[in-house]
């Protein structure tokens, strides 16, 4: 709980946010701070990056629906010498 989450429901379309919530029926997910995100990829760069987001609030998503889940983790700032 608590951890920042990119939710991949297509490989072109998904969510990040912040879980909240974990149900068991129907199995899902809360996630807020919510944002829909259009993911591509190109022959050039196969590892689908993001290439849009917009904003949504609080949103439930269904398990079934879901086709990877990953945890975001902030990258550490780089210090100068």
């Amino acid at each position: 709980m608590g951890k920042k989450i990119r939710v991949i429901l297509d490989p072109t379309y998904g969510f990040d946010g912040t879980l909240v919530a974990v149900t068991g029926e129907p199995a899902g997910i809360w996630l807020s701070d919510a944002e829909a995100i259009v993911l591509r990829s190109t022959m050039a760069q196969p590892i689908p990056q993001v290439a849009s987001r917009e904003e949504r609030s609080e949103i439930f998503l269904n398990l079934q629906s879901v086709q990877r889940l990953e945890v975001l983790h902030s990258s550490p700032s780089r210090r100068e010498k």
